[in-house]
């Protein structure tokens, strides 16, 4: 169940978007449908729920059909913006904010222990747990930038990693998961689909949970989570696909974060 599962929308029943994530090598991907509406407006909710997104005044509806509610007026204006860059046709893979807030109201609002468990399942290996033997520059500089990190976020849910070299498996303390579940039970719909798409793109519950208590910035967080490959970038040079499917990654990464910065 990903957070960014869903990327069909409806008005009142009516498809508004719909085919397979874009992939820039399938030639085969079905004609993206041609934009339906002229005017997209944020309109607040009467029973004071948070915000609808109206395309020529209809509600904007997921892919199940349910009115997309969203609390944060702030993503609610990254969700319209989408929606009004749109052009001549409306292409899915260009918002990842509307597809995330989908899924918190089909997915997430209905599945919220397995979300949890699925975060949880991270930090039992998480991504900044498990360092390199070598070399010595490699080393220092998952040191350097991770150690902090999970300093922080140990504090904050008062347990402690265990840390291993290589790619031997080290079984978590129970603590460790009971402290992950016990941080992230109480957030809203919105925010535990933004945390589980941060958990799964970076491989790392911890830098999730960073970001979620603003220990760490979106930039920080992005960076933690690619050291390795930025260091294999400066010994042996970029690979271009590599660099596609980071761009697209991160894309999806902005609007979680944004999501997440709504947290107080």
């Amino acid at each position: 169940m990903s957070a960014s599962d869903n990327n069909d929308n409806h008005t009142d029943g009516k498809i508004t978007s719909g085919g397979p994530k874009q992939n820039i090598k399938d030639s085969l991907r079905p004609p993206l449908p041609k934009r339906f509406y002229k005017e997209a407006e944020r309109v607040p909710c009467a029973d004071g729920s948070g915000f609808e997104i109206r395309l020529d005044g209809r509600p904007l509806r997921t892919p199940l059909k349910r009115i997309l509610v969203i609390p944060d007026e702030a993503f609610a204006d990254l969700v319209l913006s989408e929606w009004r860059a749109q052009s001549a046709v409306v292409d899915p893979a260009s918002m990842p904010a509307t597809r995330l807030a989908n899924s918190a109201v089909d997915t997430v609002a209905d599945n919220r222990q397995a979300v949890a468990a699925e975060i949880v399942a991270y930090a039992g290996s998480d991504l900044l747990c498990y360092r390199a033997s070598g070399p010595a520059s490699l080393v220092a500089r998952q040191n350097d930038a991770w150690d902090p990190i999970l300093l922080g976020v140990e504090a904050a849910i008062a347990a402690r990693f265990m840390r291993a070299e290589g790619v031997m498996h080290v079984d978590q303390p129970a603590l460790v998961c009971e402290r992950v579940a016990a941080a992230i039970a109480d957030l809203p719909d919105l925010q535990l689909a933004a945390l589980q798409l941060v958990t799964t793109l970076t491989g790392s519950a911890v830098l999730a949970i960073a970001l979620a208590k603003h220990m760490l910035t979106a930039d920080a967080v992005w960076a933690a989570a690619h050291l390795d490959e930025d260091w294999q970038i400066e010994q042996w040079g970029p690979d271009e696909e590599a660099a596609v499917r980071r761009a697209v990654h991160e894309r999806d990464f902005r609007a979680a974060a944004a999501a997440l910065e709504a947290l107080n």
